[in-house]
Formats: structure tokens, C-alpha cells, sequence
């Protein structure tokens, strides 16, 4: 029997997944670490706690399964997104890694647009400049912290700077890639053209791999450290959400995937590089080698819920605890209760700015409607629609690009609720689906390891055979022509109220 390990490396915590060439579970193992906030705004994390994570989940996984080493045969790495990690001329980290969610390079993005253009950015790199990439991060440093910049021998992302660490190779692939500004996401190669319009040296870039190609092999010292084989190849992997999608079979033209996890994502798989010349949403290469994705990015999806839970829903969380229940499943059922509209209270969830389809880091949450007659579930269900509607914003812009789904799969910790499912189902207007597996992006990268490792033949052909569907919602009509009414005025509201955002940011 042969074995596959993924890696996903996450913002909270990194998990490590050890699977069986039938991509069954056999043992899998976390760890946390924090994020740092120097100030508002700012979002960092030390590489070398990613690092010591994955060591870690290894070494316990390798521990717990008790296969012969030389058995496991690949290892995929999935990532956060457009962090920036900087080394220097010994390899050594040179600042911590400003991190996706990070907020301070608003100037920097607009340098990036005057240099550029504002068309040809999106033309070359699918996306206007953002301060979540990392290509303005990289500014940055050059402008505030120019002694670091100066000292910078490589820029990697967070995973790949993982990559090197268990491989002493650089090499990052085309998925993760896309996130940096830096990618000719059509060509799948680096810009030459943006690279010389922001002067930044390419040599201090890594070599570009598809998803499931081999970048290396583990170093016989990290190798002995965590109990496996230096034979055991590494593969280009994926970025977090393009892993989650061969994780979900996502892989085909037709098929896409909504998460509701602390932001919202609803992604589809497209053969050919689709661009949104407004730059609503994302386009990215994807992980099936010549394919690309389109990806609408909302930021409160289930940090919406999470956060009225956590400041409003005190009695629902103690009645968890005393009954041994999730308290989501216990808001879920309540909110069930409340008729659809969530008698006429409207929710919007902007309660960190946000990316599709406004693009605005000024707008903020509001409840719209709220009377006397509304009670706690009330708010909840708002709450709930509010951000299915977002995900809708995200679906229409898809539908006008062209990019049709048959069916949607639903993942994230949101996607485990039937309520939110069934509000999509309507909402979208087709069928939405699970899969049995829980690993997501850790299964996907396992599935590109075996892939690069030679057990399968290519990623389409193991998502086939490997990822089975569980629960479904079908569309209900009347409920999607109410829905269709709810979205129109969630969409008027925004309209009506950005000035005023504006105005309240000034404040």
C-alpha cells in the first residue's frame, strides 16, 4: 500500500492529513499559532511557527500511522495566500510575513495601478492591485523598511517558504502564484513587463511548477527529523482555495463550490482564462494543469455569524455547553423557525470592508428594518441571508462572465448547516451538494502528491474516482422569486448608502 500526505497551512493552524492510495484518512494532526497585530490594520505571523507546525503535525502523523517510511510516497503543500516571506543571503527569515488579511498598502496599490495601468493590470495579472497581494507588500518594505529590502535574496509565499525548509529547494507553482500581482496569470509565467514597471529583480522569485508537478525531494535531515524517506517527492501544491476545489472535485467545466468559512468564497472551475475587466472578482491558474478559476471573495461570511454569536448569543452558547450541542446547529434550528426574509429585516455583511463585488474597504454592517416585532432568530436568519446574498452578488458576476454552474458544492463550517444550504440552493437557483470527505484543502494536495508521485494517472481522473457526494438541496422556485425581490433591495441598499460609508469613515 502506498501513502500521501497533505499539508494544509492555514492562518489559525496548519493540519496534516496521512491518506492511503484510496484516499482514506489514516491519521491526521494540528497545530496552532498566532497572528500578530503591531497595529489596526496590520496582520503578521513568524514563518518559523509554520514551519515548527508542520514539523510537528509530521512527525505526530508519521507516529500515529506506523507505515513504512519508504510507503509514503508524496507530500502536497496547500497554503493562506499572498503572504510575504523575505530571506536573505543565508536563508535566514528577514521580518515576519505580512500575511493576506493585512491592510496597510493602500498607497502602494495605487503606485501599482499609475505604473501599470489600471487596464493592463488586469489584462497581465487578472486582477487590480489589492492590498491583500503580495506584489504590494513587497512595496512596502522597499518604501518603509529599506535596510530589509535591501538585504531580500528571495520572496516566497508562506507555503513555499515551508517547501524550502523540508526540500532547500525554491519553488512555488502557478496557483499560489496567481495571488502575488506578479504572475502572467494567462501565460502562467512570471510578467516580465510588471516586474520591470515596479523594478523588482526576478531573480529574487521562485521557479514557477504546475500543481502536481515535482519541485524536489525531502533533505535527509528534515527527512530523519520527522521519521520519513528522502525519496519522498514534494509537489508544486496549491493555494488554499484551488486545493479546496480538487478537494471538493472541483475540476471540470460546470462545477463550482461556495465556502462559508470566516470569509466567503464561491469559486468555479473554467478551461479557459476568463477575465472580469472590472475586477470584481479573482482570476487565478487553478491546479489542474492548463485550467484556471474565477473566484468571488466576500470578507464577513461566517466571521457574520461567529460575531453575533459571540456578543448577542451568550444564552444559545450556554445552552450548548449544558446540552452537549454545537451551538451553530441550535442558532441554525431557531433561525429555521423565522419565515423567509426574516420578517423583513434585511442584514448587509460589511463588517470588515469589502472585496466582491464593491471593492470597499470603507462600508461597514448595517441591519435594515429592524423593529419591535423582531426577535433574536429574527436576526440570526438576517443575519444568515444577508450573507447568502453576498455569495449571490458573487455567483451573478460569474453568470454575466459567462461561467455557468449545473451544480454547487457547499464546504466551509457554514456549509455544514441545512438552513444555509437550502438559502443557497434557492438563491442560486440549482442544486447544492456535499462530499463524505471533511479535509478539503489537505485531501486535495494529496491527491496532486499522488499525481506527481505516479499512483494517478492525472488530477481529473482521482477526483472522479475518489471524491464521493452525501447530502443535497434542491431549488425551491417560490422561495427563489422571494429571494430574487430580498437581493434586488440588498443590492439598492449598498448604492444608496456608500456615500454615506465614505462620510462615516471620515468621522
Amino acid at each position: 500500500m502506498n501513502y500521501l500526505i497533505g499539508i494544509d497551512i492555514g492562518t489559525s493552524a496548519t493540519k496534516t492529513v496521512l491518506f492511503d492510495e484510496n484516499c482514506r484518512v489514516i491519521a491526521s494532526a494540528s497545530r496552532e499559532y498566532p497572528l500578530y497585530q503591531p497595529q489596526n490594520g496590520w496582520a503578521e505571523q513568524k514563518p518559523e511557527d509554520w514551519r515548527d507546525a508542520v514539523t510537528a503535525t509530521l512527525q505526530a502523523v508519521v507516529k500515529k500511522a506506523a507505515v513504512p517510511a519508504e510507503a509514503i510516497k508524496g507530500i502536497g503543500l496547500s497554503g493562506q495566500m499572498h503572504g510575504l516571506v523575505m530571506l536573505d543571503e543565508k536563508n535566514e527569515v528577514i521580518r515576519p510575513s505580512i500575511i493576506w488579511c493585512d491592510q496597510r498598502t493602500a498607497k502602494e496599490c495605487e503606485e501599482i495601478t499609475e505604473k501599470i495601468g489600471a487596464a493592463r493590470l488586469i489584462e497581465i495579472t487578472a486582477n487590480p492591485a489589492l492590498t491583500g497581494f503580495t506584489a504590494s507588500k513587497i512595496l512596502w518594505v522597499r518604501h518603509h523598511e529599506p535596510e530589509n529590502y535591501r538585504r531580500c535574496r528571495h520572496i516566497l509565499l508562506p507555503k513555499d517558504y515551508v517547501r524550502f525548509c523540508m526540500t532547500g529547494v525554491f519553488a512555488t507553482e502557478v496557483s499560489d502564484a496567481s495571488g502575488m500581482q506578479l504572475l502572467d496569470v494567462p501565460g502562467r509565467c512570471w510578467s516580465d513587463e510588471v516586474l520591470e514597471k515596479l523594478d523588482i529583480d526576478k531573480a529574487l522569485l521562485a521557479k514557477v511548477y504546475e500543481s502536481p508537478e515535482v519541485t524536489g525531494t525531502l533533505t535527509p535531515e528534515f527527512a530523519a527529523r520527522t521519521g520519513l524517506s528522502p525519496e519522498t517527492v514534494v509537489v508544486g501544491g496549491a493555494g488554499d482555495n484551488a486545493a479546496a476545489a480538487v478537494g471538493t472535485g472541483i475540476v471540470e467545466d460546470g462545477r463550482a463550490f461556495t465556502t462559508i468559512g470566516t470569509s466567503g468564497v464561491v469559486f468555479a472551475h473554467t478551461g479557459s482564462p476568463r477575465i472580469d475587466p472590472k475586477g470584481r472578482v479573482h482570476t487565478f491558474c487553478c491546479a489542474v494543469p492548463g485550467c484556471w478559476h474565477v473566484m468571488g471573495v466576500t470578507l464577513a461570511a461566517g466571521l457574520s455569524l461567529k460575531w453575533f454569536k459571540e456578543n448577542f448569543a451568550g444564552d444559545y452558547t450556554a445552552r450548548a455547553a449544558a446540552e452537549g450541542a454545537d451551538v451553530y446547529d441550535l442558532m441554525g434550528r431557531a433561525a429555521a423557525e423565522v419565515p423567509l426574509g426574516s420578517n423583513r429585516l434585511l442584514y448587509l455583511p460589511y463588517l470588515m470592508g469589502e472585496r466582491t463585488p464593491h471593492l470597499d474597504p470603507d462600508c461597514r454592517g448595517v441591519f435594515f428594518g429592524l423593529s419591535a416585532i423582531h426577535t433574536k432568530p429574527d436576526l440570526i436568519r438576517a443575519v444568515m441571508e444577508g450573507v447568502a446574498y453576498s455569495l449571490k452578488d458573487c455567483n451573478d458576476i460569474l453568470v454575466e462572465m459567462g461561467v455557468h454552474v449545473q451544480e454547487m458544492m457547499a464546504c466551509g463550517g457554514g456549509g455544514k448547516s441545512p438552513l444555509w444550504r437550502q438559502m443557497l440552493a434557492d438563491m442560486y437557483g440549482c442544486r447544492v451538494r456535499t462530499i463524505k470527505a471533511q479535509e478539503g484543502p489537505a485531501l486535495g494536495v494529496a491527491i496532486l502528491a499522488g499525481v506527481g508521485a505516479g499512483i494517478f494517472p492525472d488530477v481529473v481522473t482521482a477526483c472522479r474516482k475518489f471524491i464521493a457526494l452525501d447530502k443535497t438541496c434542491e431549488p425551491d422556485a417560490a422561495h427563489g422569486a422571494y429571494y430574487q425581490k430580498g437581493h434586488a433591495l440588498y443590492r439598492e441598499l449598498y448604492q444608496k448608502l456608500q456615500g454615506s460609508y465614505q462620510e462615516l469613515a471620515k468621522l
